[in-house]
């Protein structure tokens, strides 16, 4: 699979590396400073890819998404805080019989734990003597704050637990690649269910399946719609 890089960090690299690992062709590399506004998002150098795997910065995220839409290039990305614009660049896909697939966080791993929390969640609806908040932590390079994931996370917990807000902190510090955890706390105990990832490889794994699986699709998915739903 012909594949092409935009956003070249350390998500990026491990992207790279994994993918001529597995066999596949990286076709073309895009870095963040020749591709202001996506300048340099154009036919001649991504249109030989299969797939595009996006991972840049919030800032930077919608306006490639809908450049690449219009070349009609699957696209995945794993950049997050950028999901306000997700209608628009939906729509873009749409328009023009595109393909994008979207996630916080793509670690196979984390989307089973947001499914355990929901769980856990609607075991807990109802025992107000317990607290329900979410901790999460990551490198210190790490923009956005909470994380993509946290938000997904609170997300899951609210659709089973309405009477709580499930309140998130948020460190930027060291060089973890990222944690998440679920507490419940009352006074004489503490249930906690966790996720850490010990390195990128783990998200590029899942982005490299994700790739894999969005090349000859239409329409705008998640990570989670892939994993645990029928495909269309």
């Amino acid at each position: 699979m012909r594949i092409a890089l935009i956003g070249y960090g350390r998500m990026g690299q491990a992207l790279g590396a994994l993918a001529v690992e597995r066999g596949h062709e990286v076709c073309t590399i895009v870095r963040s400073g020749e591709n202001a506004e996506g300048a340099a998002l154009n036919a001649e150098r991504v249109g030989g890819a299969e797939v595009v795997l996006e991972f840049t910065r919030p800032e930077a995220a919608p306006a490639n998404l809908i450049r690449l839409a219009r070349l009609r290039v699957p696209v995945v990305t794993g950049t997050t805080g950028w999901l306000a614009q997700l209608p628009v660049v939906a729509r873009e896909v749409a328009e023009h019989g595109a393909a994008l697939l979207h996630s916080p966080n793509f670690s196979v791993g984390v989307q089973l734990f947001l499914r355990a929390a929901g769980d856990l969640a609607q075991q807990f609806r109802g025992r107000e003597e317990y607290a329900g908040y979410i901790l999460e932590q990551h490198h210190a390079g790490k923009r956005d704050a909470p994380s993509g994931t946290a938000l997904e996370l609170q997300r899951h917990l609210i659709a089973r637990d309405t009477s709580r807000q499930f309140p998130i902190s948020s460190v930027r510090a060291g060089s973890t690649p990222g944690s998440h955890a679920l507490a419940y706390d009352s006074p004489h105990e503490l249930i906690r269910l966790e996720h850490v990832a010990r390195g990128r490889q783990i998200f590029a794994s899942g982005a490299l399946l994700a790739a894999e699986w969005l090349r000859d699709k239409q329409g705008t998915f998640t990570f989670e719609e892939m994993l645990f739903r029928e495909a269309p």
